[in-house]
């Protein structure tokens, strides 16, 4: 595990599980739900996960330039692949002082999609910046997706605040029940400091404007969330969780076989797709 600092704050990263984060803490707030600590609870007991080649789930497979790419389920429970695998995979330190860390994986492969990916950590007191990046290694062009899965404390006095145009309502396996965004209805807008909702939410949200604000009481840090990135998902499995998780993403749920591929960036072999993301406690 690796310790950052910056003043009042601290964050740890733990290579060996996906390069995730197992917490960010200012003055002993959390700012993210804590890891668990017990590598056996797997990866989703982080305090955040890093999603390439891909993010969410994949109806199973694809098709893309004439030829279909089946795809095998890659966690238990889950009946189809769901955010790649760099966050299965151990990533190496290449760079690192007391407040920034960058780390590699060299070696990704989750069925056609091979690719290189690089992060890097830096922490301040007011904020911690990351930067994903992916690079293919196919030997053609191929859909390529990111995204950043953090997963926040929640609690009675958790409000949510972000502009988004549309959203994509699931089925029962977890995908698009729509082929385009429809409106937001009434009970998911939060265009305006919002609650959560009382029961379960897992949609994907188009057209965000790259911020957000999550205000939270005093018993964890409200944080502004920044990114480049114009889609979001939403998931709570209830009031009664103590998490929720606000994901910047590239693309939404099953992009690949949306009309259009919706948010895919097409890399060649040497192209890279990056993104950021910002918490920031000011």
């Amino acid at each position: 595990m690796i310790s950052l600092a910056a003043g009042p704050a601290r964050a740890k990263v733990l290579p060996a599980m996906g390069a995730g984060l197992a917490g960010i803490f200012v003055d002993g707030h959390p700012v993210l739900r804590a890891w668990s600590g017990d590598v056996a609870d797997g990866p989703f007991a982080l305090a955040m996960n890093l999603l390439a080649p891909f993010s969410n789930r994949i109806a199973g497979g694809f098709s893309f330039a004439g030829t279909t790419h089946r795809l095998a389920p890659n966690l238990s429970g889950e009946a189809i692949p769901i955010h790649g695998d760099a966050f299965q995979r151990a990533w190496a330190v290449v760079e690192q002082d007391g407040s920034h860390v960058t780390l590699v994986l060299n070696s990704g492969e989750f069925g056609p999609l091979r690719y290189h990916a690089k992060v890097s950590y830096q922490l301040t007191p007011n904020a911690l910046a990351v930067r994903l990046a992916v690079t293919s290694r196919t030997d053609r062009p191929f859909p390529f997706g990111l995204g950043f899965h953090p997963w926040f404390p929640r609690n009675s006095d958790t409000k949510l605040l972000f502009h988004a145009t549309g959203y994509w309502p699931e089925d029962s396996r977890h995908l698009p029940s729509t082929t385009a965004p429809v409106p937001i209805p009434a009970n998911l807008n939060f265009s305006g400091l919002a609650a959560l909702p009382v029961d379960w939410i897992n949609a994907g949200f188009a057209g965000w404007t790259g911020f957000a604000q999550i205000v939270q009481g005093p018993e964890a840090v409200s944080v502004a969330v920044k990114s480049d990135l114009s889609t979001a998902i939403l998931f709570s499995p209830s009031s009664a969780a103590e998490f929720f998780c606000f994901e910047p993403v590239s693309h939404p749920v099953d992009a690949h076989n949306l009309p259009g591929m919706p948010g895919l960036t097409f890399l060649a072999s040497g192209e890279t797709l990056t993104a950021e993301m910002t918490l920031d406690w000011t």
